[in-house]
């Protein structure tokens, strides 16, 4: 009996395992708000990014706010390689980001451990 519980058990995790690494899981995506000066986007940092795919207009200086809810250290930074940036992000507060949007592409950002990501799209 004793077997058959651990077989179980570990068919159980290998098929979370799988699901969870190999599976597909939807990103939460959304366009900057645009006024004729400047777009901006609220971002929540709570087990990840979300909206974890943020589309900004080309030209149209960008503001990405992000506001760290969870406590764990992995999150307590955003980098955005092809812009130089490694920003901080205190728990509980709004951190603004100012992101370049001269030229048109998608490019990538990540926590400060490279484990949680998101995107941006300029067009």
């Amino acid at each position: 009996m004793d077997k058959l519980i651990v077989l179980v058990v570990g068919v159980a995790a290998i098929g979370f395992i799988v699901w969870w690494f190999f599976g597909h899981h939807e990103a939460s995506a959304a366009e900057a708000q645009v006024s004729e000066q400047a777009q901006s986007i609220d971002i929540v940092v709570n087990g990840g990014y979300s909206p974890e795919h943020v589309v900004l207009k080309k030209g149209t200086p960008a503001v990405l706010n992000f506001t760290r809810k969870d406590a764990s250290g992995c999150l307590d930074h955003v980098v955005f390689p092809d812009f130089g940036i490694n920003q901080e992000l205190p728990r509980g507060e709004k951190v603004a980001v100012e992101i370049n949007t001269e030229q048109a592409g998608e490019f990538s950002w990540a926590c400060g451990m490279d484990m949680f990501h998101g995107k941006i799209v300029i067009q």
